[in-house]
C-alpha cells in the first residue's frame, strides 16, 4: 500500500510543496519513479492475495512482471542518459531533480527485481548482517514461477515464499 500512497503523495510534495519545475527532464525522471512504484504496488497486491489463498501456486501475473523487468531496463536505459544530458545542457532545478528521480527509479528497479535494498525491521537488519544482502522477493518469485512453468520446481523453494 505504501507504494500506491506514495504516487500522489510524492507528486504533491515535489511538484506542489517543494516547487520542482515541471520540465521534460523532471517529468521523465518522476514518471520512471511512478512506474516502479506502481509495479511494486501491483506486486505486493498479488503477492498478498496469493499468500491469503495459500495454494502454493507461482506468482499470479508472473509473465507481466517478467515483461516489466525487461521494459524497465529499456526505459531506464533511455531515461538515465536523457536526464544526464538535460543536466549537462542546463544544470539547475529544471534538470537535476529529474536526474535524481531517474536514479531513484534505477534503485527501485534493483530493489524489486534483483537485490533487496530495503531492510525495514530490526530482524531484517540482523539477518542482513549475518547473511548479507538477499535476492528481492519479486526476483525470487519470478525465478520460482519460471522453474514451475518448466515442470521443475526448485527443491529449495518448495513451500517457501
Amino acid at each position: 500500500m505504501g507504494e500506491l500512497v506514495n504516487v500522489p503523495l510524492q507528486t504533491a510534495i515535489w511538484f506542489g510543496v517543494v516547487g520542482v519545475p515541471t520540465t521534460a527532464a523532471n517529468l521523465l525522471g518522476f514518471a520512471l519513479v511512478v512506474l516502479l512504484l506502481l509495479e511494486g504496488a501491483a506486486y505486493w497486491t498479488v503477492k498478498l492475495r496469493a499468500l491469503s489463498a495459500d495454494t502454493g501456486a507461482p506468482l499470479p501475473g508472473a509473465a507481466v512482471f517478467s515483461a516489466a523487468r525487461v521494459v524497465n531496463l529499456v526505459l531506464l536505459g533511455l531515461g538515465v542518459p536523457l536526464t544526464v544530458l538535460a543536466v549537462v545542457d542546463a544544470p539547475g532545478t529544471g534538470s537535476i531533480p529529474g536526474l535524481l528521480f531517474t536514479l531513484f527509479a534505477v534503485t527501485e528497479h534493483v530493489n524489486y527485481f534483483h537485490t533487496q535494498l530495503m531492510y525495514d525491521t530490526p530482524e531484517d537488519r540482523r539477518s542482513r548482517r549475518r547473511n548479507g544482502r538477499r535476492r528481492a522477493h519479486l526476483a525470487r518469485d519470478l525465478e520460482r514461477a519460471r522453474k514451475l512453468g518448466t515442470g521443475r520446481p526448485p527443491a529449495d523453494e518448495v513451500g517457501r515464499c
